[in-house]
């Protein structure tokens, strides 16, 4: 593919345990690794050097490494090459996978970080079920149905992927709206650079509702690598399930809690465990003494399914469930139980006794959302009324957390006010943002018992903060600790707009190394719109004719002529008109590969902010250097960027305009 530059792997075994993505970081780190040692690095000297490989470095000690080099080769001065790099790097992650167990306590959770460097293996029953879920969920779709439905049993999922337009549309069923159709390009005949424009589109779209895709890469699709595709499935069938999980959603959840303290508690829980305590609440009507604390090893032996469904069906309700001493035979007279429900199975007998976490998820999220036993006449109910409701802090509260969870933290946060008041996610995000700012030393790593530790990882945050001259007056780290929204907005603020200036400041061919100020991405943006003939001008990243949306796709038809489509334009004057052209901006700026979390709403109300980052985006995939004249190994997606996933088509201004026509998948 044009523009696709990917890392040699001369050893076909060892290219294959690895993707481009991975590659391209391990890269980095080897060559670093030599520069500090003059061109030169041994054996010897990785155990101390691999501290900084986040697996290797985060689950042994640098003793450990060592004795194990030690076991392993026989001469620790032979120089080391990229191969024999990869080779110890493997070893030394086996042996952190050995140490660290199983990885039980993680069993309840559905895939957060989308591959596994050893087990390139997938779930023939996930796959079925994923595979089900398209069919019934995307049937009717306009373009997909010639397709459908697809085969479980077979491949046809891996191939129909490989353009993208299929995870796309899957993305827009689990959050309606993210993505503007009329940017994917859906042409009877795709050329290489219009699928990779989907793909780059689809990854960036998934980042924007919450997905984990650090280690996917645009050829990972193009190559059908089967656990990466399946994985990224998995996660957005997830938040499709997980949709309803939310007071805003379903305010009768209020009926799980008996104050107003205890819903405040409530709406700061993952959705997941929101589910766990639902399941546990209609349990405990049904007088089942246990508690269910995973979707695993708590549910093999499907007694608490057949409580739940008798407590939540009673009419269909069978009582030789309970009375089989056979578990898969319970399992199975519960899923009868649920087909009588009008419930979609999900998941076998064979997946509930093997404890199957992400099918058994998603069979309990469904039943939640079939029939999940609420009242509708609450109390509690007319509290939520009384709740501050501020839109604003919920869309910027949104906006941080996904940009921080497409770092590929160690931790997924799910509520920012909550999860960063121990202060270790914004360490991780500041050493993302700034590498080897972060005294790591006297850093404390959850779970953390005791508070002054808490205390002590914010006030290096905010030591940090004035460091890189942020402006935190009167602000301390309790104040973090307390879980301050205004202060804690304030901070991530300008934590992401530092990275903007720095990722730009970076690109030493434009910048040559001055500060870059918001001027300077104002006076470039309007610049280049003046420059191709465009008729419009921002005077500010709070100029209320932005609200329209012709300014930005201005812009974007001037950084590549084809991205816009004017005949889908509309004149941006009514409510609705500037909601289209928003969406099709956004999508459009995806696709070309601006990693952005902003709504539509964002543009329509000319949120400073969040103008900022898009027009910072957009001139950030403009300037930097093509992927082939960028160093081996650099990946924005592992440097902290929050600007760039990058497409590789870009480059090619003679495809077609048209990006939609409903005939067929390539």
């Amino acid at each position: 593919m044009a523009g696709y530059v990917g890392v040699f792997v001369s050893d076909p075994w060892l290219q294959n345990q690895f993707t481009q993505v991975e590659l391209r970081s391990l890269k980095t780190h080897f060559m670093a690794m030599r520069r500090e040692n003059s061109g030169g690095l041994k054996v010897a000297d990785l155990p101390g050097k691999m501290s900084r490989i986040k697996h290797v470095g985060e689950n042994l000690t640098e003793q450990e490494r060592s004795s194990f080099l030690q076991d392993s080769y026989q001469n620790l001065e032979d120089e080391v090459d990229f191969e024999l790099f990869l080779r110890v790097y493997l070893k030394l992650l086996a042996l952190a996978t050995e140490r660290r167990g199983s990885g039980a306590k993680n069993a309840s959770a559905f895939l957060k970080s989308p591959t596994s460097t050893l087990l390139h293996t997938i779930s023939e029953s996930e796959k079925a079920s994923y595979v089900a879920h398209i069919n019934n969920y995307l049937a009717e779709d306009t373009f997909l149905k010639k397709y459908l439905p697809l085969e479980p049993s077979a491949n046809d999922l891996f191939e129909i992927a490989k353009d993208g337009v299929l995870i796309c549309k899957l993305i827009n069923v689990a959050v309606p709206g993210t993505i503007d159709e009329r940017a994917i390009n859906t042409k009877r005949e795709l050329n290489p650079w219009e699928r990779n424009e989907n793909h780059t589109l689809c990854l960036n779209s998934a980042k924007a509702i919450g997905c984990t895709v650090v280690n996917i890469g645009t050829q990972d699709f193009i190559e059908g690598r089967r656990h990466l595709v399946l994985g990224l499935i998995s996660q957005i069938i997830k938040i499709q399930l997980l949709a309803d999980l939310n007071l805003k959603k379903t305010p009768q959840l209020v009926e799980l809690v008996d104050d107003s303290k205890d819903v405040e508690e409530l709406m700061s829980l993952a959705p997941e465990k929101i589910l766990l305590r639902w399941m546990n609440f209609q349990l405990k009507k049904a007088g089942y003494t246990k508690t269910v604390t995973n979707f695993s090893s708590d549910v093999k032996d499907a007694e608490a399914y057949a409580h739940l469904l008798n407590v939540l069906a009673p009419e269909h309700s069978n009582p030789l469930t309970l009375k089989v001493k056979d578990p898969l035979e319970r399992a199975k007279l519960v899923l009868e139980h649920a087909d009588r429900m009008g419930c979609k199975r999900y998941l076998t007998a064979k997946d509930i006794v093997e404890g199957s976490p992400n099918l058994n998820l998603a069979f309990v999220a469904h039943i939640f959302q079939h029939r999940n036993g609420l009242s509708t006449q609450t109390k509690q109910i007319s509290f939520l009324e009384t709740l501050p409701d501020d839109t604003q802090i919920s869309r910027e509260e949104r906006s941080f957390r996904f940009w921080i969870n497409s770092l590929g933290n160690s931790t997924y946060i799910d509520n920012i006010f909550e999860d960063v008041r121990n202060g270790w996610v914004l360490l991780e995000t500041l050493d993302k943002v700034s590498p080897g700012i972060v005294n790591w030393k006297i850093a404390t790593k959850p779970p953390i018992k005791m508070p002054f530790r808490k205390v002590e990882n914010c006030n290096q945050v905010v030591k940090i903060g004035k460091q890189l001259k942020f402006s935190l007056v009167n602000i301390a780290g309790n104040d973090i600790v307390q879980g301050n929204k205004k202060l804690i907005l304030a901070y991530l603020w300008q934590l992401m707009r530092f990275n903007i200036l720095q990722l730009l400041k970076n690109l030493r061919f434009h910048s040559h190394g001055k500060e870059i100020v918001d001027a300077d991405i104002l006076e470039w943006a309007n610049a280049k719109v003046r420059n191709s003939g465009g008729q419009t001008r921002m005077a500010s990243f709070k100029d209320k004719s932005l609200s329209g949306g012709i300014f930005f796709l201005e812009l974007l038809s001037a950084v590549l002529p084809r991205s816009v489509n004017w005949s889908l334009v509309t004149k941006g004057q009514s409510e609705e008109e500037k909601k289209m052209n928003a969406t099709y901006i956004i999508s459009i700026a995806r696709k070309l590969g601006c990693s952005i979390f902003l709504l539509p709403e964002d543009i329509i109300e000319v949120n400073q902010k969040m103008i900022l980052t898009l027009t910072a985006s957009i001139m950030y995939w403009t300037l930097k250097p093509p992927l082939e004249e960028r160093p081996c190994g650099s990946s924005d997606s592992e440097s902290g960027s929050i600007l760039d996933t990058t497409s590789n088509s870009t480059t090619d201004d003679t495809a077609s305009e048209s990006s939609t026509d409903d005939n067929s998948i390539n």
